[in-house]
């Protein structure tokens, strides 16, 4: 036990340094005796470490305190360190413990780790990552008792309110694990792991990549109401993907660049620009068709019965017969002289005038039929991804 000469801080002061000399070896009397090293942490915080040392125990009474602050440098301090640092630790550093009078060591530095995580950013923006910190000790590996300080509830706890407003993760939980693992010399030392589970805050994503693809599609939907017959459809449509073209060059930092599998929002900014593409592609396929009608030879049978019958109710009504006008049975009334050049003008006319009509109605109906088809692919797919999405963030 220390004697201190006066009840003050400077006289604990100096009855400790006899203990300063010690801070090269454990402070332990009997090196057969572990030291018990209690870990706490605070995500965006503290990592708290705390032993007793051996070495110092005063009392209270006559040293006129029951703690003091020394420099860390004249006290031994345990080399617990996190196993999956990635670069030197950049926080500022504490250069002073708290010293208890019966040997209790408070040792609390800030710690800025970059560690290794494996990330499944599959369900981004609406992942969930889980990553672990190992604590053990290299140079007293066998020599040290590694223990918690306070239960994974409480550390929770503490970090859920200094993380309430930081960044773009949530922390949703924080368990502890200890293990008792077999080194080289089949000796047993111990391993505390956290397993940190923390959830991406997805607003930013939804307000900057979701809603625009979706509304920029639904424009591309409504597009389809536009008379197919002229270039104005096709115009509109090329600039809503020279647009989003755009739109995603310049959002593409907003993506993750990382991972193992491709993100699920990937592939949803893929197939819209995809929907998109295919839109424009059928807009020209029909004002082709429709424009070019005039002078094209007569519809197959097979298309004719197809589409005309079998599809026939997606087109709309016609209005005109293709049959023989009145006055062309007036001319006929004129002469059996003019009868025979009169059925072979008016044969001609006609046959041309019912297959232009019927080219129209085959691509008025092709296009109310890729239309549906259109829609019913975007339905498909975009409640198949918002289903997948609402699965994992509720299963959490």
């Amino acid at each position: 036990m220390l004697n201190c000469s006066q009840p003050d801080a400077p006289s604990l002061l100096e009855a400790l340094k006899p203990v300063f000399n010690l801070k090269s070896i454990r402070p332990v009397m009997n090196v057969s005796t572990p030291t018990t090293v209690n870990i706490f942490i605070i995500l965006f915080g503290i990592l708290g470490v705390d032993w007793r040392n051996e070495f110092i125990l005063w009392d209270p009474e006559q040293c006129g305190s029951q703690w003091i602050t020394i420099p860390r440098k004249l006290l031994w301090v345990p080399d617990v360190v996190i196993n999956e640092f990635m670069e030197k630790n950049s926080a500022p550093f504490a250069p002073y413990n708290y010293v208890y009078f019966n040997g209790s060591v408070v040792d609390a530095q800030p710690v800025r780790v970059i560690s290794s995580c494996r990330l499944d950013i599959y369900l981004f923006p609406f992942d969930v990552q889980n990553c672990s910190l190992s604590f053990n000790s290299y140079l007293y590996q066998y020599e040290l008792q590694i223990d918690l300080l306070s239960s994974a509830e409480d550390m929770f706890d503490f970090s859920k309110e200094v993380m309430a407003t930081m960044g773009e993760w949530e922390l949703i939980g924080i368990t502890v694990k200890k293990f008792d693992l077999t080194g080289q010399d089949e000796e047993t030392y111990q391993e505390i792991r956290f397993y940190i589970s923390l959830r991406r805050r997805a607003t930013l994503y939804v307000v900057n990549l979701l809603v625009p693809s979706c509304s920029l599609i639904t424009v591309d939907l409504f597009s389809f109401l536009l008379p197919p017959q002229t270039t104005d459809r096709s115009s509109f449509k090329m600039t809503l993907i020279l647009g989003y073209t755009v739109f995603l060059l310049i959002m593409n930092d907003l993506l993750p660049i990382t991972g193992d599998t491709i993100p699920l929002m990937n592939v949803f900014l893929s197939l819209c620009l995809a929907l998109m593409v295919a839109s424009l592609l059928e807009t020209i396929l029909i004002t082709n068709l429709l424009r070019g009608s005039a002078h094209s030879s007569p519809v197959p049978h097979w298309i004719r019965g197809f589409v005309l019958h079998v599809l026939g109710r997606l087109a709309p009504e016609q209005n005109g017969p293709l049959n023989e006008t009145k006055a062309l049975e007036e001319l006929r009334s004129l002469g059996k002289e003019l009868q025979a050049l009169r059925l072979q003008v008016e044969q001609q006319q006609l046959g041309g005038n019912q297959s232009a009509e019927e080219w129209v109605q085959v691509g008025l109906i092709i296009d109310r039929l890729l239309c549906g088809i259109y829609i019913l692919f975007i339905s498909v797919s975009f409640i198949t991804i918002i289903a997948i999405w609402a699965q994992s963030y509720n299963t959490v």
